[in-house]
């Protein structure tokens, strides 16, 4: 297939222990391991269809079918470029075949067919942080039109009854979240991520299923550094052995 060009640099990485290659742009917005603890944490199966919304270069998108034989999955985002790179990347690592990325924004999202949808969606709330000058970085870090209960809601509205929706985001806006996810889904799992052992949570997983009862569990926080600034080892396991990462109470 022809692939397409961008208008900007460009850089070639990898993740998950060499296992993905990933091309994104080499100024603004990089790849850090935020969307890659998301992929883990999606309860795909052979067969299931997810859906990962504001995807980017395709990075949790790719995760999930990298980890899981035989899922089908699609990712959409507002950024042109960001989507043409998602294509390509999914191309080099013979995933195209089970990968489909298009330009869609979350505010016209409805679909309801997919078995799990999962967001890293921008975590600073706008008129509340400085923009990027690098328009790439500005959109992926600073809500734009959608707010952070709109990606919830597109996301709800995008999974079939009995899936999963999954989210990661910034510890300080968890409560938010969890209002935003409580609103459509059930069985509310939460799963702090500290930088080291005894420090303050800096992000949050947090993931409902579609139908379930109300309720809601904290789990115990998974440490990502040791004393030494190393992966733990279950960090190790995810970011490097393409490991999962269980949210089951």
């Amino acid at each position: 297939m022809a692939l397409e060009a961008v208008p900007f640099a460009v850089t070639k990485d990898q993740v998950l222990d060499g296992r993905l290659m990933l091309t994104q742009p080499r100024d603004g917005y990089r790849v850090a391991i935020d969307p890659i603890l998301l992929a883990a944490a999606v309860p795909a199966l052979g067969g299931e269809r997810v859906l990962d919304l504001g995807c980017g270069i395709g990075t949790a998108a790719l995760c999930v079918a990298k980890r899981v034989v035989d899922v089908a999955v699609t990712g959409i985002d507002i950024q042109p470029d960001l989507v043409a790179l998602a294509r390509r990347n999914a191309d080099e690592n013979g995933l195209a075949a089970r990968a489909a990325f298009e330009v869609s924004d979350v505010l016209a999202l409805g679909d309801g067919s997919f078995d799990h949808v999962c967001a890293n969606p921008p975590y600073l709330e706008a008129g509340k942080s400085s923009l990027s000058p690098n328009p790439i970085k500005a959109i992926a870090n600073v809500e734009g039109a959608a707010k952070l209960a709109d990606w919830v809601r597109a996301a709800i509205s995008a999974v079939r009854e009995c899936g999963s929706v999954t989210f990661i985001h910034r510890a300080e806006r968890a409560a938010e979240l969890r209002a935003a996810m409580a609103a459509g889904l059930g069985a509310l799992r939460e799963l702090p991520l500290l930088p080291k052992e005894s420090a303050a949570a800096k992000r949050v997983l947090i993931q409902g299923t579609k139908g379930a009862t109300s309720g809601h569990v904290i789990l115990p926080g998974m440490a990502l550094h040791d004393a030494s600034g190393g992966f733990t080892p279950a960090a190790q396991a995810i970011l490097r052995n393409m490991g999962p990462l269980s949210l089951a109470p």
